[in-house]
């Protein structure tokens, strides 16, 4: 018989509805407490935790035997009675009947005690399954579900953007390179030119999947493999996209509010914490926010782009979320197009969260119309022209206004989760120092 069409197996998630029912559960063993002739097992399965009730009263000596003598991380089936239990992990319990173990583990290297990060993120294959871990897993696979079922409700389409490609879309000096059969290609660092192309057809698109920058940081923000969602929209100008922005990110934290509460309650983080539904997003210009950075001591120059101390000093003063907008043409990337009432001014903005956690999680704005300006650009950054003709061609043949954004998916579940580093928010994260497991 195929395991998935035993129907009698339950997960721990159903246990709250299932009180004084019979059930049975498969997952493993995490944690062992005895006391006496009562033994308490942590227990977990994808869904959630929960604490196995094991008694000399309840089971066969043999059984009982076998259930306090099981190593850490042991995968078992188990049949007993659910009891709902406030103090117990997860808030339900179960009265165990018949336990049999599936997989034996012993000596499991991640004990109680404190590990360090490196040692951690060496076992990060098996890091993975502590509870805390595997929240902020569930919760980051409910952020890509609800930004998917957001931009599908809006009428986006998905659109696949291929991961090697001949062009650089940011910083040149960012650009990860492979041998392609000869060739040089480049790892990509966003979808957002080739989608360009895909509005032309589709009118609203996003595509979404690992972005890679050959960034040489070393901050708690900064990752050099993450995944972003990019949705590309025709006829949006620059504050369609601000606005378009705060309704995406609201939706995307009130999906995991109504669906991941357990989750977020294991973090420690309070639905007020994230709670973004009453909350105004608020715009600052990027010349206000210099004048209050040099007003606050900081020997900020006007015309780059803010670092990392200037930044969290704008974020400690706001309590909502805000975008900071009109950048200087030459802080942007090449194809954002110009402020018409000042051509020093790009038509771009950064989205910022608020609170300790708080970071830039979107960068966005009006894509340039101009081919003219398009090539002047281009060639101000010593790009190989003939390499964006392609480009090119979508303003040659029936342009259109259009913006769009790329929101970090790592940094966003980073303040949902309150982490203090985003390493813990991918599964196997990729840094400057390392590569494994």
């Amino acid at each position: 018989m195929a395991l998935q069409s035993d129907k009698s197996i339950s997960r721990v998630s159903e246990l709250t509805t299932r009180e004084g029912e019979t059930v049975k559960l498969r997952g493993w063993v995490y944690a062992i407490r005895s006391s006496g002739k009562i033994a308490f097992l942590q227990f977990r399965d994808g869904t959630g935790i929960c604490q196995l009730i094991v008694s000399e009263n309840d089971m066969s000596g043999d059984e009982y035997n076998l259930a306090t003598g099981l190593g850490i991380e042991t995968s078992v089936q188990v049949e007993g009675t659910a009891k709902v239990e406030s103090r117990a992990p997860g808030g339900v319990e179960l009265i165990v009947k018949h336990l049999t173990v599936i997989g034996q583990s012993e000596d499991y290297p991640i004990g109680r005690k404190e590990h360090g990060p490196d040692f951690l993120l060496d076992k990060r294959h098996l890091w993975l399954r502590s509870p805390k871990q595997a929240a902020i897993l569930r919760i980051r696979s409910s952020v890509e579900h609800a930004a998917r079922l957001f931009l599908h409700d809006e009428g986006f389409f998905e659109f696949n953007s291929p991961i090697l490609t001949p062009t650089a879309c940011e910083e040149t000096t960012l650009l990860f390179e492979v041998d392609y059969f000869g060739l040089s290609a480049y790892l990509t660092q966003s979808g957002q030119l080739y989608s360009e192309a895909g509005i032309t057809a589709l009118e609203r698109v996003y595509c979404f999947g690992p972005s890679f920058r050959a960034e040489k940081s070393k901050t708690r923000k900064h990752l050099t493999e993450f995944w972003i969602v990019e949705p590309e929209m025709a006829w949006f100008d620059a504050e369609d996209n601000m606005e378009f922005q705060e309704r995406f990110i609201k939706a995307m934290v009130a999906y995991v509010l109504e669906h991941n509460e357990k989750d977020l309650t294991l973090m420690k983080r309070k639905p007020e914490d994230i709670d973004l539904s009453a909350k105004a997003f608020e715009i600052i210009t990027y010349d206000d926010a210099v004048k209050d950075l040099k007003a606050n001591g900081f020997k900020t120059e006007w015309g780059r782009d803010f670092g990392a101390e200037e930044e969290a000093h704008l974020i400690k003063k706001m309590e909502t979320p805000f975008f900071i907008y009109k950048y200087p043409v030459e802080a942007r990337a090449f194809y954002i197009e110009r402020d018409p009432s000042d051509d020093r001014l790009a038509l771009s903005s950064d989205t910022f969260l608020h609170g300790e956690y708080g970071s830039e999680i979107c960068t966005g704005g009006q894509r340039a119309s101009s081919v003219e300006f398009l090539e002047e650009q281009i060639r101000r950054l010593k790009l190989n022209l003939e390499d964006y003709e392609w480009y090119l061609d979508i303003r040659r043949y029936g342009s259109v206004p259009h913006s769009g954004f790329g929101l970090g998916i790592e940094r966003t579940v980073r303040w949902i989760c309150g982490l203090h580093h985003v390493r813990e928010t991918i599964p196997f994260p990729r840094m400057l120092k390392r590569l494994s497991p």
